[in-house]
């Protein structure tokens, strides 16, 4: 008995939800007046009302990233041995992950995309520099590896520490 009930339930629901789609025009998206009226927009309401237009996160957190971007740049003029190894570790690995996540999710930001790509390259960019300045001390490329490899591991052993000392205390 108590399963017809939950069936005529979902039937109902479903029904209503129909009519209520016909109803609210739901499922038009291609309508010519939709059209004309998209045609008659100017470019600067065109971008004000886009998805990932002025007035939403989407535009304003890549905008704001750029600083990241710039940031590292401006790290291209410091001096290898005083750039920190997981610090750029970190900004590689974000903007790797964060550009593939840019196609993935909708609508698809291109402008998040690019910034993230920008401070991927910039993370590389650096990372390869460290390397290279650890190897020239070290004198072959494998001990530089080893090197640069022990302080990303203490690193983490740190944090990882950290966050269990933290957790014990708030439990």
């Amino acid at each position: 008995m108590s399963s017809r009930v939950g069936l005529r339930f979902f039937e109902n629901t479903r029904a209503a939800f129909r009519n209520a789609q016909r109803r609210f025009g739901a499922g038009r998206r291609f309508q010519s007046s939709d059209a004309a009226a998209a045609e008659q927009q100017s470019t600067f309401q065109r971008l004000w009302n886009s998805p990932v237009g002025v007035k939403t996160v989407h535009f304003w957190a890549p905008v704001m990233k750029w600083s990241l971007v710039i940031a590292g740049i401006s790290d291209l003029g410091r001096p290898a041995e005083k750039l920190s190894l997981t610090q750029n570790g970190a900004l590689t690995a974000t903007g790797a992950i964060w550009t593939r996540w840019c196609m993935i999710i909708t609508p698809k930001n291109y402008l998040l995309a690019a910034v993230n790509f920008f401070l991927g390259c910039v993370g590389v960019v650096q990372v390869g520099r460290i390397y290279n300045y650890r190897r020239s001390l070290e004198g072959s490329p494998v001990e530089a590896v080893k090197s640069m490899e022990h302080e990303v591991v203490d690193s983490a052993k740190e944090v990882v520490a950290k966050t269990e000392a933290a957790v014990e205390k708030s439990a």
